[in-house]
């Protein structure tokens, strides 16, 4: 059974914290961080949870209005338990549905590639690298996605 997709609610926050923590370690975002992305979510975010009676991904876009041609994609995460069950890529899929007619842009950590091979999946390529972005000096893979005419 697939999970549910559905927006974020405030009553997810905590839910959305502990996988941000599990999923991204000394990278994940803070609580404060968290509580402002829910605060912008009428202005110029969405987030998507995956939802199978409790929070089991996530996708954060930087969503701003038509006129500008650019989506984000902030964030995206699976929990552990749930990758390669095809979560991330219903996440992806329904972000990507909402960026119709725009380019969307991510960044993911080099040596993420089982996350870059799902990106290359969805027609993402990349186009430049941010040498030594995250901790420990990793490489940030800057990715973009068409989409197609």
């Amino acid at each position: 059974m697939r999970p549910a997709i559905r927006a974020a609610v405030a009553d997810d926050l905590a839910a959305l914290v502990a996988l941000d923590a599990v999923c991204f370690g000394r990278e994940a975002w803070s609580s404060i961080a968290w509580v402002n992305e829910f605060e912008r979510l009428s202005e110029d975010r969405v987030v998507l949870v995956a939802d199978e009676g409790a929070v089991v991904g996530y996708v954060v876009l930087l969503l701003p209005p038509v006129e500008l041609d650019v989506v984000e994609v902030l964030r995206i995460a699976v929990a552990p338990a749930e990758r390669r069950t095809g979560i991330g890529g219903q996440l992806l899929t329904i972000a990507l549905e909402r960026c119709a007619g725009r380019t969307v842009l991510l960044e993911v950590a080099a040596s993420n590639e089982s996350a870059i091979g799902l990106y290359r999946g969805f027609g993402f390529e990349e186009i430049s690298r941010r040498r030594g972005y995250y901790a420990g000096g990793e490489d940030a893979v800057i990715m973009r996605w068409r989409e197609e005419a």
